[in-house]
């Protein structure tokens, strides 16, 4: 069998939490920035979590399943 490779786009954009869950950027925050609020783009700054929903896709593109 062959090895299981990584998407190497999908391992610079997720990191797995101590949890097993997986963390993410979220968007909006690349450009046009003057228009968005100071609330907005700090709590953009926030990493988020990948819905469980989609886990099963980001982990299989990570080589983790």
């Amino acid at each position: 069998m062959p090895k299981i490779r990584t998407r190497r786009s999908s391992a610079k954009r997720f990191r797995l939490t101590g949890t097993g869950r997986i963390r993410r950027r979220r968007a909006n925050k690349g450009h046009m920035l003057t228009r968005k609020t100071r609330k907005r783009k700090r709590r953009l700054r926030q990493a988020a979590i990948v819905d469980r929903a989609d886990e099963g896709r980001v982990l299989r593109q990570l080589g983790l399943r």
